[in-house]
């Protein structure tokens, strides 16, 4: 059974590297999705793939260098988008 999560940050999470970031702990996990910047200053992530490597996945973001950006996180399960493949940096 897959999950698949939206994840709004907030803070100072642009122009702080954490899009690339994320697209870097992602490569630890067997998650799917991408990462984006809003034009409101968030920052929107969707993760998809097993339970575990979806909640590891945030997990580390919540532990990395970029937790001292994050000001605010929220999560919520989603169907899954079409056409995910790996994880990668939206526009």
């Amino acid at each position: 059974m897959r999950k698949t999560v939206q994840v709004f940050y907030e803070g100072r999470v642009q122009g702080v590297g954490f899009r690339y970031s994320a697209r870097r702990a992602a490569a630890g996990f067997d998650v799917a999705g991408y990462v984006r910047n809003l034009t409101d200053g968030r920052v929107e992530l969707i993760a998809s793939g097993q339970p575990g490597e979806v909640d590891g996945f945030l997990q580390s973001l919540r532990e990395s260098e970029l937790a001292g950006h994050i000001g605010g996180e929220s999560a919520e399960e989603i169907a899954p988008p079409a056409g995910l493949r790996g994880f990668e940096i939206r526009p």
